[in-house]
């Protein structure tokens, strides 16, 4: 049994003020304890948070790391070791928009994950189709390539101790959200191509939905049966829409 994860993107938002409104607001939210949760606050906050967070269930994470995993001469970049140093123990890898406004490519994802694991970090692989792919029909090739470049570098055994994160491009922030049975079908599929590498690691692997999840959708989207939470964008800078997902996922 795949315990279910809610796991809240807060993109490049918040100040200390406002981050420290929401800590505030999150311990006052009643969470089920079958329900694993962690939040990423941008990289300038990710103390501030652990700090607010320690007393909490809700683990920290960070929204990306270099691919070096240790020190290095890499001006602006943050290693997964500097990450585990201040307290955190996830980081997304190949999130869209590092993908398509900052061109990071297949093989730089992999870097990362791979990187994320060596310091013991949960990776969260991003995977996900533009609307132009979609209507191309081209969505399993995108979502499969992208995934099978991850496990080229960093093989199946891997994904033993990571998360992948379905995010539909044309979903993330938009208002729009796969149908539960597009997401499914995807969901399936992912799972799916895992089970060619090893069945038993595919069948544990928790596979996250994104893309626009709010309270009202999100019920309907976690009773898929390849659906094992999700990574939520702008509802997890609401704590009540945020603990209203993850009591739809421990339901």
């Amino acid at each position: 049994m795949r315990r279910p994860l809610v796991a809240g993107n807060w993109k490049m938002n918040g100040t200390r003020a406002s981050v420290a409104e929401l800590i505030e607001a999150l311990g006052q939210q009643e969470f089920p304890e079958s329900v694993e949760m962690v939040v990423f606050p941008s990289c300038v906050h990710v103390g501030q948070v652990v700090s607010g967070l320690a007393d909490s269930a809700i683990a920290v994470g960070a929204q990306d790391c270099a691919a070096e995993p240790g020190f290095a001469a890499l001006t602006g970049e943050v290693s997964a070791s500097q990450l585990v140093d201040v307290g955190c123990g996830w980081v997304l890898v190949g999130h869209s928009e590092r993908r398509l406004i900052l061109g990071e490519s297949d093989e730089m994802t992999g870097r990362k994950f791979k990187a994320a694991l060596a310091c013991d970090m949960t990776p969260v692989l991003c995977l996900g189709e533009t609307l132009e792919q979609r209507q191309a029909g081209q969505t399993l090739e995108v979502v499969g390539r992208q995934l099978a470049s991850v496990l080229a570098i960093a093989g199946i055994g891997s994904f033993e101790k990571a998360v992948v994160a379905y995010e539909p491009v044309w979903a993330i922030g938009s208002g729009l959200t796969a149908t539960p049975q597009q997401a499914q079908e995807i969901h399936a599929a992912i799972r799916e191509q895992l089970s060619h590498e090893d069945k038993r690691i595919a069948d544990g692997v928790r596979i996250l939905y994104g893309g626009s999840v709010k309270a009202e959708n999100a019920a309907e989207l976690f009773a898929m049966a390849d659906i094992d939470g999700g990574l939520i964008g702008g509802a997890s800078l609401k704590a009540n829409e945020f603990g209203a997902i993850c009591r739809a996922a421990g339901n």
